[in-house]
């Protein structure tokens, strides 16, 4: 049973920076791509970014040029670098796989407030 459990949300003023991670139970070469999502307050989840096995990334428009997303797969930990945070990008942001994704599986997620 895969299980991903992220980590390193938090409170922090419009401006600021935080790094997420999602640490796997097994090896996330295996997995393919990577994804990190968000779900806002009262909208649906949403796609932020994403990563394959050999790093090529995508990003959603509304965080292009401000976050990065990367992989270490040695480690099998996933990486979200947040940067110039709006309040518009509070949300719950869970790390997962776009089949997991599909199938509606999904971890607890890690809460980023941006205060004004």
């Amino acid at each position: 049973q895969v299980q991903l459990v992220e980590s390193g949300g938090g409170l922090v003023q419009a401006g600021g920076s935080l790094r997420l991670s999602c640490a796997a139970s097994g090896s996330i070469f295996s997995f393919g791509t990577m994804g990190w999502y968000r779900q806002p307050p009262g909208k649906q989840r949403e796609l932020v970014a994403t990563i394959t096995s050999v790093g090529s990334t995508y990003y959603a428009d509304s965080v292009k040029g401000r976050f990065i997303i990367s992989r270490d797969n040695a480690k099998n930990t996933v990486h979200l670098q947040m940067n110039s945070l709006k309040p518009e990008d509070t949300a719950v942001y869970y790390c997962n796989t776009p089949w997991r994704a599909a199938q509606g599986s999904w971890g607890q997620g890690t809460q980023v407030t941006v205060s004004s």
